[in-house]
């Protein structure tokens, strides 16, 4: 299964970029995004941009994230 994850755009390299998953800051590969912003949210998957997205997308699925985190963690405490 493949899974990739919304991050934003914080600093853009020529073939990199670092992006803001979920609070945390990660270099990710370019090449298939070659038109990304600053300030661009992309979805990514094994350490690629893979496309654009708009934010609206970017943030419900961020919520979505959220909550299998949350409901993930609820279970190994009890």
């Amino acid at each position: 299964m493949c899974v990739g994850v919304p991050a934003r755009v914080v600093k853009k390299m020529e073939y990199s970029a670092v992006v803001d998953v979920m609070g945390s800051q990660t270099t990710v590969g370019t090449i298939f995004v070659p038109e990304l912003e600053l300030g661009d949210y992309v979805i990514v998957h094994a350490g690629q941009a893979m496309s654009i997205v708009d934010e609206t997308y970017a943030r419900q699925s961020v919520e979505e994230w959220r909550k299998l985190v949350n409901a993930r963690d609820s279970e190994t405490v009890q």
